[in-house]
């Protein structure tokens, strides 16, 4: 499903060039539930922007579902990304004037999806993170853990076959963090290709393999037998 080849993305701070990405190679199936891992300034975070077609590589190629994504126009990568990847991040990016549902239903009006059909999407999607019950309740009358199940909710309404989380349990507490992770791994179980990028060790091990990064490069990629025994 993906295949980054030989990518390089550079970027200029004053007369030096600071090689984000440094010739990277990797391939990830469909089906697949990985981690990427990295301390801040490994390039985890610049590889997560090109695997979700919110930035381009240097140089390099970037093939989605077979498809050479690397020169795509913004409007390109913008359909790409709205049908193929569903995205969950640290900060939950939640409109604070809307409630969960409308929340969740906002990214399909970009489908060109009916109002009617939306809101059922949107329903069906809170349904599968247990908050049905507060489809009508705005962010701020939300704990942290229900605010990222609704952004959980957002990112697979629109049932895209990769989900792509940024440190998604970055700022919760252990049992939210148990909440989350338990939603990626039901994901993970129905065929979705599931992407985690952390820091933490503990929750790449929650995964099926882990891909460790540094200095914009693989330093080491890994199935991770002592989760394939358990119940992922």
């Amino acid at each position: 499903m993906i295949e980054i080849k030989n990518v390089y993305k550079v970027y200029q701070t004053g007369h030096h060039d600071v090689r984000a990405l440094n010739g990277l190679n990797l391939k990830i199936h469909e089906g697949e539930f990985v981690a990427i891992v990295g301390q801040s300034g490994s390039g985890k975070s610049t590889l997560m922007n090109v695997l979700g077609c919110l930035d381009t590589p240097t140089y390099g190629e970037y093939f989605l579902n077979g498809k050479d994504v690397s020169n795509m126009t913004e409007n390109e990568l913008a359909d790409v990304r709205n049908r193929t990847i569903g995205f969950i991040f640290q900060s939950f990016n939640l409109i604070p004037s809307l409630d969960a549902l409308s929340n969740v239903a906002l990214p399909l009006v970009y489908r060109g999806i009916s109002e009617k059909t939306r809101l059922s999407l949107a329903k069906t999607a809170l349904g599968m993170v247990g908050l049905n019950g507060r489809a009508h309740h705005k962010p701020a009358e939300m704990s942290g853990g229900q605010q990222q199940r609704v952004a959980v909710a957002r990112a697979i309404a629109t049932r895209p076959p990769i989900i792509l989380a940024d440190e998604p349990t970055g700022n919760l507490d252990s049992g939210s963090t148990k909440e989350v992770m338990s939603i990626l791994k039901s994901l993970s179980k129905t065929g979705r290709t599931v992407i985690i990028i952390t820091h933490d060790l503990e929750i790449a091990k929650q995964t099926k393999r882990i891909i460790r990064i540094q200095d914009g490069q693989i330093e080491s990629d890994e199935f991770n037998g002592e989760c394939l025994e358990g119940d992922v």
